[in-house]
């Protein structure tokens, strides 16, 4: 394989055929983190779990996906299966004291990047229609916001090749300041009425759903795997102010926050244990709230330790897989 420096929502196809999606950016020696998106059908029988009723075809491999890709006690399923079936898929990390997925380098395949899948599209010569649709739809955005082809990427189906006629777009934009850029883009091509309806992170063109993320530029992975170790503490459940969310829109989504507010008696904290940052594990928490907004949260508080300069700070991480019912809920002012 290629040197490839994994980023958050490379996908893999590993030996096994199953797919996994890269998490973060910080990833053990010759293994990523990653979480399974798809599981050959010939396995279903091993995972009790819920899935789609529909099904997927990655050439002659016919795959299936659960229906929940976060819950707590879905993941602590999938690391039980991998425990007994497919054992080498998992990692003692030591900086979380805990069996985390990660996949080893040597078990993968292939690796699909955002950015050099739509390179490729862009250099095929036959495309179907929703091909097309997709690179009409980057054009555009890319038109009205600036931004040039080379900092955009696809995703999702498209970019595995397994999309049918009724998939939506699924495209990322590098960099944060290209993803504020889009935003503004997207609200103003939809009051232009060159895009139907939108929301935060999605919208319609022609007759297509289209989401949109953010993926960190590889100038603002700001952490290697290592120079953090993770102690969760306590479950909590609070409000507070966003304070700045200039990494809000990626995976993790981190927000800096101030003025802890403990929803319950248990949520009591004395000042030394009060945290400076939200982070969510969780994709649809990202972006969901903006600087100066009040936001209620449920997550799980922990000490982060700098190993390089023996400091720390507290965060509450939303998506431990440790319990249910962990989120992040904008409040109005």
């Amino acid at each position: 394989m290629k040197t490839w420096v994994p980023l958050d929502g490379d996908a893999i196809l590993t030996r096994d055929n199953f797919i996994f999606y890269t998490f973060g950016y910080e990833h053990p020696p010759r293994r990523v983190f990653a979480f399974l998106k798809y599981i050959p059908s010939m396995y279903r029988s091993r995972f009790p779990l819920r899935f789609l009723k529909k099904n997927w075809k990655l050439g002659a491999v016919e795959l299936s996906r659960p229906q929940r890709l976060y819950a707590a006690k879905d993941f602590q399923t999938l690391t039980q299966v991998f425990r007994r079936d497919f054992p080498d898929y998992l990692h003692f990390c030591p900086f979380r004291q805990k069996e985390v997925i990660s996949p080893p380098i040597d078990l993968i395949k292939e690796v699909y990047e955002p950015n050099q899948r739509l390179q490729a599209l862009l250099r095929e010569e036959r495309r179907d229609e929703l091909q097309e649709k997709a690179l009409r739809l980057i054009a555009l955005l890319s038109t009205a916001s600036g931004i040039p082809l080379e900092d955009f990427g696809l995703h999702g189906s498209i970019a595995l090749n397994m999309h049918t006629a009724q998939s939506d777009i699924d495209f990322v934009v590098y960099g944060s300041g290209n993803f504020r850029r889009i935003e503004v883009a997207v609200n103003r091509l939809a009051t232009e009425r060159k895009l139907g309806r939108v929301g935060k992170n999605w919208g319609q063109y022609l007759d297509k759903t289209f989401v949109y993320n953010a993926v960190r530029k590889p100038d603002e992975v700001r952490a290697e795997y290592g120079d953090y170790r993770y102690t969760p503490v306590e479950s909590v459940k609070f409000r507070c102010v966003v304070e700045d969310d200039n990494q809000a829109m990626f995976r993790p989504a981190i927000y800096s926050i101030r003025r802890y507010q403990p929803f319950t008696q248990a949520s009591q904290l004395d000042s030394e244990h009060i945290p400076t940052f939200v982070v969510s594990m969780i994709g649809r928490y990202r972006n969901v709230a903006r600087k100066s907004q009040h936001i209620e949260v449920t997550g799980v508080l922990e000490r982060v330790d700098h190993l390089k300069t023996d400091r720390a700070h507290y965060q509450v991480v939303v998506g431990s897989a440790t319990q249910e019912n962990e989120y992040i809920c904008p409040l109005s002012n």
